[in-house]
Order: structure tokens, then sequence, then C-alpha cells
């Protein structure tokens, strides 16, 4: 059963097997249709959200999401806990446990603590990073090496589950054309590289929910390595102020990923159902 590295993480957000897929890139791609102020209120205290990921004819895992307000080191803050594993049949084949934990600033999404501790059959991480936006200073604390770094941190930077917060509150979408594109600065343990992505447009979908209407991006991947040639990933998120992740597919060398938006509770705003069916 092949499954890239941080694949719980894909089926969450996408953004953990394209850190493996994608080279490090070094120069920042102006981010147009991204601001450093808010231009939208999507979440609140208390949101949740249950992925469901199909590998092939597998039920292979699930991933959980939750958003909670709470203090880090006496400043008041988001925590976001993401918590994946794989279920049933395929946890035979391979087990995977992962947490990942996010603290970021509660007006504009910036980090100041994250936590990544992952089992994937053989492959074991758990790295701590801490921010310092005023220095654009970090330090990463592997726990299993028993080693710490300080790294330089680009402007905005986030870590793998910031950045869907930041992209639910920062991405001006107002009049957003397809093929217009975008750029986030992120860090994947000590390596920083540039996620990108494009617009590609409208498109109302059949969920377990009824017909949703949804924007479709399409995350820029390098192809051939973890992705097939012809194909690559795209994502569905719902085109209401909630912005929350509805579908994502994943063509791999090997099979494909389905994952999809299972259950939910705690929205800010109301969900956009054209209609039941």
């Amino acid at each position: 059963m092949y499954l890239p590295k941080n694949f719980i993480f894909l089926s969450l957000f996408f953004l953990g097997t394209i850190a493996n897929a994608m080279p490090t890139l070094n120069d920042t791609i102006p981010p147009s249709l991204i601001k450093a102020f808010k231009v939208n209120d999507a979440f609140q205290d208390g949101e949740w959200f249950r992925f469901r990921m199909r590998y092939g004819i597998f039920n292979a895992s699930y991933a959980d999401v939750r958003l909670r307000e709470t203090t880090h080191k006496g400043r008041p803050v988001f925590h976001a806990s993401a918590v994946g594993k794989t279920t049933g049949l395929a946890r035979w084949f391979f087990k995977v446990d992962d947490y990942y934990d996010s603290f970021f600033e509660t007006e504009v999404v910036k980090p100041v603590h994250f936590v990544r501790n992952i089992s994937e059959g053989s492959y074991v991480r758990h790295v701590n990073i801490d921010f310092d936006h005023s220095t654009q200073q970090g330090v990463v604390n592997d726990l299993l090496k028993k080693t710490t770094i300080r790294i330089s941190l680009k402007p905005n930077v986030q870590d793998l589950v910031s950045t869907f917060y930041y992209l639910r509150n920062h991405l001006d979408v107002e009049g957003i054309e397809p093929g217009e594109t975008a750029s986030v600065n992120m860090i994947y343990g000590k390596t920083a590289f540039v996620f990108r992505f494009r617009f590609l447009g409208y498109e109302n979908i059949r969920t377990a929910f009824g017909i949703v209407p949804c924007m479709k991006f399409r995350p820029y991947v390098e192809e051939g390595r973890v992705f097939r040639k012809d194909g690559g990933l795209s994502l569905w998120i719902s085109n209401d102020k909630n912005r929350m992740p509805i579908r994502l597919k994943a063509d791999l060398r090997v099979g494909s990923i389905d994952v999809d938006l299972e259950s939910f509770s705690g929205l800010k705003h109301p969900f956009n159902i054209l209609y039941y069916e």
C-alpha cells in the first residue's frame, strides 16, 4: 500500500505532502490576493471538522480539526489541533497516528508555536517551532534528535496548520478571476518554501450535505515524484464566509486520494447549501 509521508495532513489541507513534493523556493512571489489585514472573519472558538479519506477501495483514515480560544505564554491565541489516524483494514497495512498543534494570534493570523508529532509506519517526527515575528526569527526543537536550531523567518510566514486559517481570513476573493494565483510563505521543519496555488473557478458539487457552491483551487506541485504527470491536486472550498474545505482530490503516482468533509460543528456563519437531495 503506497502512501506519501504526511498523507494524513494531505487529507486535511493538502500541505504536508506538498512540502515533501515541492522544491524549496527562495524568492517570494507577490501574493496580490492575500492581504496583511483581515478581509474575512471565517471562524470562531469551538469550530470542529471531521474529514474522511479514501485511498482506492480503502476508507483509509479520518482527521479531526478543532479550534479553541486559549492563552499561550500569557497572550490570547487560537489553538488549532489536528489529529489523523488510519482506520480499519488500512491500519493493518499502514499504521498512522498524527498530531499537529498550532497556536496563532487571534486578530491577524500569525503562528507563535507549532507542534508536529507524527508516527507513520517507520517515519516518526516530533518537532516544535517557536516564532518571533518581531525579529523574524524562529527556534526549532527536535525532541527526538535532541537538537535546537535558530532559523530566519520570511514575512507573514505560516506553519502547516495556521496556513489553513490564514487563507480563510486573508485571501481576498472579491472579484477573483479564474487563473489568478497567490502564494504563502511557509516553514516546514527548518525548511522555508513558498506554497503557490491557482484559482480555477466556481463549481457546485454534490456532497453528503446536499449541493454546495464552492471555489475550486489547484496547488502547484512537483509532478512525477508523488503526483501523476497529468494530475495533481484539486481543492474545493465552500463559497461562503466559512470558507471551509469541502473536498480534496489528489492524483498520485499510484492510485488517488479522495477526501470529503464528513461532519462539522461550531461554524461562525450559515453553511450555504443550494438544495438538499
